[in-house]
C-alpha cells in the first residue's frame, strides 16, 4: 500500500485516526532518525516539541521512544509549546534539529508532523523529498525501532527539556518590554486555545500595562472557532476589545507562528496590511536595513517600501521552507507570507507570531499611534491598498481536475482590465494593468482553493474575487 505521508508548505498533516495515526507518527519518526544518522549529525541530538491538540503529547511521546531507540538523543517537551519556541531551542542547543506535533492552524480533528532542520527555519524542498523517501521505504518495510519511554529516560537517551527559559530571555534582547510594560496600554490577546496561551502575560506583566486574555486555557475542540487568527475566527475578541476599550487585539494560532491583529475598534488589521507596518516599523521606526522578503500572495506594499528605503525585495512561492532560506541566502531583515507569518533577522528563519505582537506594540508605543493610526500613516507613505481571500473546501480527489482547469486559463481581461502578466510561481497570479493583483492557488496543508485579490479599494478587490470564482469554476 503506498505511503499516504506527503510534506506538504510545513510538514505533513493528517485526519486524526485516519491518516494521522501512531503507525504512521512513527514511520516519520524513524525517517527522521534515518535522516540525522545519513548526515551525520544525530550525535547533536533531537527536539521534540507538540501543540495542544488531542493526544499531542502522546504522539510526540512516541517520537521520543522511535529517536531514543536509534541512538539519539531525545529532548522532549514537558508541556506544550509554541512553534518558534521549540524552534529557536534549536540554536540555543546546537541541536540537530526538531519535530513538532501540531497541524499549526488547521481544525480540530487534524494534527501533523513538522521537522525543523538544524538552522530551525521550515525544512526546505530538498529536506522534504529527503524524508519523504525514507518515510516511504520505512512504511513499506515496517521497520521501526522502539524504546519504551520509561526506558529512554531511565537510560538517559530521554530528558525531558523546556525551551520556553532560553526563548524569553532571547526575546527580551530584540524588543524594549520594559518600555512596552510602562507605557499603561490595554491589550486583548485571544490564544485561540493554542501552545502561545500566556506567553504576552509572562513577557509584559509588571507594569502599567494589562493583558486580558482569551480561550487561554486548552481545548483540543477548539469551540466555535478554527485555530487560524483570521477576521472570521475573532468575532469574540473584537467584542472584547469595544467592551474593555482595549488599545488592540492580537491572536495566535494554534502554534502561535503567526498573528492576528485587530485594531481600538475591533476592526480586523488584514495580514498584508500587518506585513507592510512591521516592515515600516523596522526600516522607519527602528532604522534598520536588509533585504526584504515576500511570498507571492502578499502585498505589493512591500515592493513600495523597498523603494521608498533603497533596499531590495525579493518574492518566493508560499510557505517559510521558500522563504526561510531566502532570508538566510539574503541576510533578510523581515520576510513575511499572506497567512500572518513573519521572520526576523537576529531570530530564526521562522515566523513568530509572538515577537511580530510584540513588535506591533513597540511600534505603537514608539509613535504614540493607535492602530488605525498606523494604518493610515503607512497608507500616506505607499498608498491605499485593500485586500481579502475566499477559501473553497473540495474534496482531495478534484486536485488535479481543479490543476487543469486553471492552467488552461489565459485570459486577456479581468473585470474589465487588461492582465498584463501571468505567474505560475505558485499558483496562478494575474496582474493587471491598473497596478491589482488575483491569485488562484490551492493550499499546500489542506484540500482548499484559495483566491486572493489586492487593489486600491475593496469594491475593486470583491470584483476580482468573484471574477476570480468564475475562473475557477466554482
Amino acid at each position: 500500500m503506498p505511503s499516504t505521508i506527503k510534506f506538504g508548505t510545513d510538514g505533513w498533516r493528517g485526519v486524526i485516526g485516519e491518516d494521522f495515526t501512531f503507525d504512521n507518527v512513527r514511520a516519520c519518526a524513524q525517517g527522521v532518525a534515518n535522516y540525522l544518522q545519513d548526515r551525520g549529525i544525530a550525535k547533536n541530538g533531537l527536539l521534540i516539541g507538540y501543540d495542544t491538540r488531542f493526544a499531542s503529547e502522546d504522539f510526540a511521546a512516541a517520537v521520543a521512544e522511535v529517536i531514543a531507540a536509534n541512538g539519539i538523543k531525545a529532548y522532549l517537551n514537558p508541556k506544550a509549546a509554541p512553534t518558534p519556541v521549540i524552534s529557536y531551542a534549536i540554536v540555543a542547543k546546537k541541536a540537530a534539529g526538531a519535530v513538532i506535533i501540531t497541524a499549526s492552524h488547521n481544525p480540530a480533528i487534524w494534527n501533523g508532523f513538522k521537522y525543523k532542520p538544524e538552522y530551525a527555519g521550515s525544512a526546505s524542498p530538498e529536506v522534504t523529498a529527503e524524508l519523504e523517501k525514507r518515510i516511504h521505504q520505512i512504511v513499506s518495510s515496517g521497520k521501526i525501532k522502539r524504546l519504551p519511554l520509561s526506558d529512554g529516560l531511565k537510560q538517559g537517551l530521554i530528558e525531558y527539556h523546556d525551551p520556553a527559559p532560553i526563548y524569553l530571555s532571547h526575546i527580551a534582547k530584540m524588543v524594549d518590554l520594559e518600555h512596552i510594560r510602562k507605557a499603561g496600554l490595554n491589550i486583548a490577546v485571544d490564544s485561540m486555545y493554542g501552545s502561545g496561551a500566556g506567553y504576552f502575560r509572562k513577557l509584559l506583566t509588571g507594569g502599567s500595562t494589562k493583558i486580558i486574555e482569551l480561550n487561554s486555557k486548552r481545548n483540543p475542540l477548539f469551540p466555535g472557532i478554527q485555530p487560524e487568527p483570521i477576521a472570521s475566527h475573532l468575532a469574540k475578541l473584537s467584542q472584547r476589545i469595544l467592551k474593555i476599550k482595549a488599545d488592540v487585539g492580537l491572536a495566535t494560532d494554534g502554534d502561535s507562528d503567526r498573528i492576528g491583529v485587530l485594531d481600538e475598534n475591533g476592526v480586523f488589521v488584514t495580514q498584508l496590511q500587518v506585513f507592510a507596518l512591521l516592515t515600516m516599523y523596522l526600516l522607519e521606526v527602528r532604522g534598520e536595513r536588509g533585504a526584504l522578503i515576500k511570498s507571492i500572495t502578499t502585498t505589493d506594499m512591500i515592493y513600495k517600501l523597498g523603494e521608498l528605503f533603497s533596499v531590495p525585495v525579493y518574492e518566493t512561492a508560499v510557505g517559510f521552507k521558500y522563504l526561510g532560506p531566502k532570508m538566510m541566502a539574503e541576510n533578510a531583515l523581515i520576510g513575511g507570507e499572506e497567512s500572518g507569518g513573519f521572520g526576523y533577522r537576529g531570530h530564526i528563519p521562522e515566523r513568530d507570531g509572538i515577537l511580530s505582537g510584540l513588535y506591533i506594540l513597540d511600534f505603537m508605543v514608539r509613535t504614540g499611534k493607535k492602530p488605525s493610526e498606523m494604518i493610515k500613516y503607512l497608507y500616506s507613505k505607499v498608498g491605499t491598498h485593500h485586500y481579502n481571500r475566499i477559501d473553497f473546501h473540495f474534496s482531495s480527489e478534484k486536485r488535479e481536475a481543479v490543476v487543469r482547469r486553471l492552467s488552461q486559463l489565459k485570459p486577456d481581461e479581468i473585470d474589465n482590465t487588461k492582465v498584463t502578466k501571468i505567474d505560475t510561481v505558485d499558483g496562478f497570479r494575474f496582474r493587471l494593468s491598473d497596478g491589482s493583483w488575483l491569485l488562484i492557488r490551492l493550499s499546500g496543508t489542506e484540500p482548499v482553493l484559495r483566491i486572493y485579490a489586492e487593489s486600491d479599494s475593496p469594491k475593486h478587490v470583491e470584483r476580482l474575487l468573484k471574477a476570480g470564482k468564475e475562473l475557477a469554476g466554482i
